[in-house]
């Protein structure tokens, strides 16, 4: 696993001080991007929430998650959530160091009074001490919050006086992106009242399910949902669902539980969606299909990092996007000019470089810059370097209109077009069958054929040209993703 060192650099700590009407939380900001560009501590907001008691649980429940381990418990992880301001609202994001786990919560426009919210994305500092004192909060008395540096601060601030040296594994990139390119395709399967949400909730296991015992699943049932081996009709997959866990912060101030998911194909585990509704916020939890698998494996964005086109299209996209909290692609097609198909290819290969994210709830994508660099997704995928690499050793060999053969190693694959998908003869299609994208020998049949499309007669190992790379569109730095 490739690990960095990522430095997070404070002007201070975040801090919750003050009593009664005078409480202050404070959270601190590191390098971030606006859109006058990269600023060392940016300020995003100051103002009261509506909700203090659950947006303080609700911050918890994102940091829980990103200092959690779901797989391998005794490992560390440790990473300072995302916070992005869109305008009319805050999103603080995380993901769990195992990358399975994606959280997210919405602080919408109804949950913030007083005072207008800017645009961009940074890293905000939880920490312990910190989580203490959330923790502690009991009352609902107002509770001014500062998203960045106190104003009178920013002038004398002469160089950060707190850092944090994480490692950053360039999975959770991947994860990133896979999770939000898979979540497109879900859709609502299951809402819960208050009451029904909050009995559901605490009714499931808080230990490690693992996978000695196969996936779980929930049906509806009445006003609820019941658990069942089997994906029966209507049956959402609820993958480790011990992995709910951070919702017990706010179970309290539960109004409702939505899920997500696609529609089930076979019996094999699907990843899903769970969101809490809070007053005038949202809290989402993202599953990955198993307990012990990373999203940054699922290879769903491997076909978009492959285009021809999608290096392109996202780069014109790019420019439209203007932080917005909502992305329709409706309008950016109509903007650009670009067909509705190519700009949902646009905004998958956005992701991943960090520059989207996806919103369920809406049903739409949001801008946001995360701190990695762009084009890590591509460079660290392992099925997408070598697909290009038997492409630039001229493996592919086209004998058909719709079938090639790929020389790997010692052996030969035979790839299969039908209705659009490919399929191929070797182990990991005979393991997974598509559900976790395509593998290397398709990868490399897909880029041949777009690179040479004169190539549909018969050709030998050795004539194919190199394939070129499609670079990710570098929107500035990208942050958080461990994947197989």
């Amino acid at each position: 696993m490739t690990r960095t060192a990522h430095t997070f650099a404070y002007a201070g700590s975040s801090t919750l001080t003050g009593s009664g009407a005078g409480r202050s939380l404070g959270l601190e900001t590191a390098g971030g991007t606006t859109p006058a560009g990269a600023e060392a501590h940016p300020r995003f907001f100051a103002g009261f929430l509506g909700e203090p008691q659950a947006a303080a649980r609700g911050l918890l429940a994102v940091a829980d998650v990103a200092a959690a381990r779901y797989f391998r418990r005794t490992l560390r992880a440790s990473l300072d959530p995302v916070v992005t301001a869109g305008g009319d609202r805050l999103r603080f994001e995380s993901f769990s160091g195992c990358c399975g786990v994606y959280a997210r919560l919405d602080i919408l426009p109804e949950g913030l009074r007083g005072a207008d919210t800017g645009h961009g994305t940074t890293n905000v500092d939880v920490n312990n001490p910190l989580r203490e004192a959330l923790s502690r909060l009991t009352d609902t008395d107002p509770l001014h919050l500062r998203v960045g540096p106190d104003e009178l601060a920013v002038t004398t601030l002469d160089g950060p006086v707190v850092e944090k040296k994480v490692p950053l594994p360039d999975r959770w990139l991947r994860g990133f992106a896979e999770s939000q390119a898979i979540t497109t395709g879900f859709d609502l399967r299951a809402e819960l009242t208050a009451a029904e949400a909050v009995r559901f909730l605490r009714s499931l296991p808080r230990g490690s399910g693992g996978r000695a015992g196969g996936p779980l699943w929930v049906v509806p049932a009445g006003r609820t949902l019941r658990p069942t081996t089997r994906p029966a009709p209507g049956a959402v997959c609820l993958p480790g669902p011990e992995r709910l866990g951070a919702f017990q912060r706010v179970l309290r101030h539960a109004t409702g539980l939505r899920v997500y998911g696609p529609v089930p194909d076979g019996t094999a585990p699907t990843a899903s969606a769970w969101e809490v509704a809070l007053p005038g916020m949202r809290l989402t939890l993202t599953l990955s299909p198993e307990a012990d698998r990373g999203f940054s494996g699922e290879g769903s964005v491997l076909e978009a990092l492959a285009g021809d086109t999608a290096a392109g299209d996202a780069d014109l996209v790019s420019v439209l996007l203007a932080w917005e909290p909502r992305i329709d692609p409706a309008d950016l097609a109509e903007q650009s000019g670009l067909p509705a198909e190519r700009v949902r290819a646009a905004l998958t290969l956005l992701g991943t470089a960090g520059r989207v994210g996806y919103d369920l709830a809406e049903a739409a994508w949001f801008h946001r810059e995360l701190p990695y660099d762009a084009r890590r997704a591509e460079r660290h995928n392992p099925r997408l370097v070598a697909a290009r690499a038997l492409v630039a050793q001229g493996a592919v060999a086209f004998d058909g209109p719709a079938t090639a053969q790929v020389a790997s190693g010692e052996r030969r694959y035979r790839v299969r077009e039908s209705g659009g998908a490919l399929s191929c003869t070797c182990q990991w299609w005979a393991d997974y069958r598509g559900r976790r994208g395509p593998c290397k020998h398709a990868l490399a049949t897909r880029i041949a054929r777009r690179t040479a499309p004169a190539a549909a007669g018969t050709r030998t190992p050795g004539a194919a040209p190199a394939a070129g790379s499609a670079a990710i569109p570098s929107g500035t730095n990208a942050p958080l993703g461990d994947a197989r």
